[in-house]
């Protein structure tokens, strides 16, 4: 395996693992283990579990991003519902058991090092994002629309833990359908 084969590996691995058993109840020697990387492999990437967390939160942001990126298109309502749909595609493929951002904001509030603003950033990126597609919608109520939408996103993401992404995702078309109507 070459440097990055061996640095995506232990990301992936540290992710699904941090994913399924928290920040704190996974250790550096089960990533390593489970990547089948040497200890100074992960060493020579990350300087710290913390900057590895850093990381992993980053890899995840961007694979979300993509995931609406992909399935957003035009500047009608119809983004807002292709939002939420690519939303619970994320949900049902990657996401099913709760949010990982709110669980770094949970374990890391306070910490000294950047994994708390990495977290809460991504929520302030969302809401953002609801901005600009609701002001290119609607000039009287984008702020309202923006934070409805921030808001059916996060619910969702909440809901799925209980009914799961796929329940969540209908409930969240048929109150993004009302929305924008």
């Amino acid at each position: 395996m070459n440097t990055s084969v061996k640095k995506e590996a232990l990301l992936n691995v540290a992710e699904r693992l941090f994913y399924e058993h928290g920040f704190r109840g996974v250790g550096l020697k089960q990533i390593i283990s489970e990547a089948d990387v040497a200890t100074m492999t992960l060493y020579n990437h990350f300087s710290s579990k913390d900057h590895l967390v850093e990381e992993v939160l980053k890899q995840r942001e961007e694979r979300y991003w993509w995931y609406l990126d992909n399935y957003v298109q035009g500047e009608n309502n119809s983004a807002f519902l292709n939002a939420v749909e690519a939303h619970g595609k994320w949900l049902e493929e990657e996401s099913y058991q709760g949010d990982m951002f709110l669980r770094a904001i949970e374990d890391y509030t306070g910490a000294n090092n950047d994994i708390e603003n990495i977290a809460r950033s991504h929520k302030s990126k969302l809401l953002r994002y609801f901005q600009i597609l609701a002001n290119q919608y609607s000039e009287d109520t984008h702020d309202d629309l923006a934070n409805y939408f921030t808001l059916l996103l996060e619910g969702a993401t909440s809901m799925t833990t209980l009914i799961g992404a796929e329940k969540a995702t209908e409930y969240s078309m048929a109150m993004a359908k009302k929305i924008i109507q």
